[in-house]
């Protein structure tokens, strides 16, 4: 059986009810980081080569406006908990807007960023491969050449 790392390490795991009530920016710290791990195996997998040509194929997947088109594509497959998730993402104010992104795209990733953080934290990982599949397929077939 696989042994959680938080408990090894004699942290108790948050519960789903203090999971619930963490800020949307918590939720897409993580989001961020289990979506790029997602991404990269994916197109280490799929398209091979060196680190720089697969982080140029990466940004491809990672950038606002890429992530902000999957979630207006994937908008009617996701449950009304999902939606509000990355709504309350999505309202939230963070710091900075990167420079090669416009706010209502990089807004929208924040919230795509929290769905896939939350549903992390809330251990539904069958959940977050299905959306990343659908998502990955939404990015390919908009930044085809």
């Amino acid at each position: 059986m696989k042994k959680d790392i938080l408990t090894s390490l004699g942290i108790a795991k948050k519960t789903e009810e203090e999971i619930r009530f963490l800020s949307p920016l918590v939720y897409a710290y993580i989001g961020d980081a289990v979506y790029e791990v997602y991404i990269r195996s994916y197109i280490i997998n799929k398209y091979g080569g060196n680190v720089n040509a697969l982080h140029k194929i990466a940004t491809r997947f990672v950038k606002a406006a890429s992530q902000a088109h999957a979630v207006h594509e994937l908008e009617h497959q996701l449950s009304e908990e999902e939606w509000g998730i990355i709504k309350r993402g999505r309202n939230q104010k963070s710091g900075s807007v990167p420079k090669n992104a416009n706010l209502a795209d990089y807004r929208y990733a924040t919230g795509f960023e929290s769905l896939i953080g939350y549903l992390y934290l809330m251990d539904k990982h069958d959940r977050i491969e299905e959306i990343v599949e659908k998502a990955i397929v939404i990015i390919e077939e908009k930044t085809k050449d």
